[in-house]
């Protein structure tokens, strides 16, 4: 055997030492990188504390979306809170009060407003997460589904009273609690966070404490199901209802012009495609041309993002913008689905909508049944079957075994499939049959990270590859009603998979995920491309998926039952 000197053997040695290091280092990264369930819910665990924000903190007042100084609206009926006094000096804020008392969405014209600012909450309340830093309407089921789910019952009833306090005072559950928000709500499921609460028995201390909430809460949940049987939110004679905002123009939380100039590229580049939501313009209207565009698109004296939404001898009509807004009440911001960029969403008698909206009724009728309102509980059980029965002829497709949105303006049915088919078993409104073909449609969406909201990509976050927690697990949830608990459990174990996959590579839960890849690979070039760090409702739906894996789901669990 060759001698090695102390020199050669000293190389040796520090290259043995080397290579154990970096084989140490790489079999380290390596673990780290294994998706790990444990790791995953001990980052919800501290996640549900990060996300947390109340209105006497600095942190929660900051609106992401708008750098300006932090101004706090409390409702006109209000005298200021003593504690929002020490917040106003501490946080440098500015306390305003709303100029009169809000009846319905639209009563107060946030355009009017000297500065767009957050609205008043009493209670503690858990945000979506990122730029998304107030409380969100549709979120909040979805967080309080978690919150529930992890026996943290005082802040979801904190959550659910946030959502009653905003029909009080702001006129219905809101977008989020922001006053560039005060002209629409969001997809309704406001009974069923009254529902998570009331059947957990950690809820209430005890049976009269229940009651009485109840006997407060229901007249507010009906005067929040009152927005969507307004005028506006009807669907045409089809019985069924659409989303709608009140307001019109670009809306107001955009702070420029690039997102509408992005639809106008893409418009004038698909001419094909274009339903018609351009028209002929100057760029530098005189006063006659601006009092027109007023009425045909957007009011250029009065918004600079309006002044400037215009590009190659053309703007965005006005048909389009109350369809832009009308997709942003949907939660569905941003998709193709609704035509391009969502811009015919108001012309849908939609699924999603009618759907919650059926099992919001069920749900008065039951709390009309338990305060002992008889007449009540009859008119809702007659306005659930009429929707219903309105949903079998409008939305119901049988030569397509699916639930399908239908154009009440052309007068016929959406041409593509959606998730939100399986909106209507969640809801318990579908027979055994409809709810069997509905079923059998899963491998249009079912990729190997989950559910996708279609087959159809167009670079809109709402649209293939991406999947979502709510759509996931609304799917999940209504499946494992209906008896096909294989297919839910399969279903529940690809998207909870993808969520630790995502987490294990960045550390990391997010808004939304790459379907056909199974993480969180987003790339997104129709609406915003952030994919936000948090999340909610990924949190939320994470912690029900491990209840359908376990078998362990609960009462507060479970949605509904099929409807006879």
């Amino acid at each position: 055997m060759k001698h090695l000197d102390h020199r050669t053997l000293a190389k040796s040695s520090a290259k043995l030492l080397t290579f154990l290091l970096t084989a140490s280092l790489v079999a380290t990264v390596c673990a780290a990188q294994q998706p790990d369930p444990a790791k995953t819910r001990a980052y919800i665990d501290k996640a549900w504390a990060t996300l947390t924000r109340s209105q006497t903190e600095c942190k929660s007042l900051v609106d992401p979306k708008i750098r300006t100084r932090p101004v706090l609206y409390i409702p006109a009926q209000f005298k200021v809170p003593p504690e929002l006094l020490q917040t106003q000096k501490h946080c440098n804020v500015d306390i305003h009060t709303l100029p009169k008392p809000i009846e319905q969405l639209g009563d107060v014209d946030a355009t009017k407003l000297p500065v767009q600012g957050l609205l008043y909450l009493p209670h503690p309340y858990v945000v979506p997460g990122g730029f998304f830093n107030e409380m969100y309407g549709w979120d909040s089921y979805f967080i309080v589904l978690g919150l529930v789910a992890d026996h943290r019952i005082e802040m979801a009833r904190n959550m659910v009273d946030n959502a009653l306090f905003e029909v009080q005072y702001y006129g219905g559950v809101l977008n989020a609690n922001r006053t560039y928000y005060l002209s629409r709500s969001q997809p309704p499921f406001l009974t069923q966070m009254m529902v998570s609460v009331l059947n957990d028995p950690a809820s209430f201390g005890h049976a009269d404490e229940k009651r009485a909430w109840l006997e407060k809460a229901y007249p507010l949940a009906v005067r929040n199901h009152d927005i969507w049987t307004r005028p506006e939110h009807l669907a045409g004679n089809t019985g069924l209802a659409r989303y709608y905002d009140f307001g019109s123009g670009p809306v107001l939380e955009a702070q420029s012009s690039e997102f509408y100039l992005s639809v106008i590229k893409w418009l004038l580049a698909h001419p094909s495609e274009n339903p018609g939501y351009l028209i002929k313009a100057s760029e530098h209207p005189d006063d006659a041309e601006a009092a027109r565009l007023k009425t045909e698109s957007c009011d250029v004296r009065a918004s600079k993002v309006c002044a400037g939404n215009w590009m190659g001898g053309y703007r965005l009509t006005a048909d389009y913008y109350h369809g832009d807004r009308a997709m942003r009440e949907s939660g569905f911001d941003t998709n193709f689905h609704y035509g391009p960029f969502g811009g015919s969403t108001h012309h849908y008698a939609d699924v999603s909508l009618n759907s919650l909206l059926y099992r919001y009724e069920m749900d008065l009728h039951d709390f009309a049944q338990q305060l002992g309102k008889t007449a009540d509980a009859e008119h809702w059980a007659r306005a659930a079957a009429a929707r219903k029965a309105a949903m079998n002829t409008y939305l119901w497709r049988p030569e397509l075994g699916m639930y399908r949105d239908y154009d009440f303006i052309a007068g016929k049915p959406n041409d593509a499939p959606y998730l939100t088919t399986f909106y209507p078993l969640w809801a318990g409104a579908a027979s055994p049959q409809q709810a069997a073909s509905v079923h059998g449609k899963l491998s249009i969406f079912e990729l190997s990270g989950g559910l996708a909201m279609d087959n159809r990509p167009s670079g809109a976050q709402w649209n293939a590859p991406f999947g979502w927690a709510p759509t996931n697990w609304l799917a999940v949830a209504g499946l494992d009603a209906y008896g096909f608990h294989d297919d839910a459990h399969r279903i529940a174990a690809k998207f909870s998979a993808t969520v630790d996959r995502s987490l294990a590579a960045d550390g990391t839960i997010r808004e939304k995920y790459n379907m056909a890849q199974g993480n969180a690979d987003v790339k997104v070039s129709a609406g915003y491309t952030a994919n936000v760090i948090g999340f909610g409702w990924t949190n939320g739906v994470y912690l029900r998926m491990e209840e359908i894996l376990s078998g362990t789901k609960t009462k507060a669990a479970a949605t509904s039952a099929p409807s006879p």
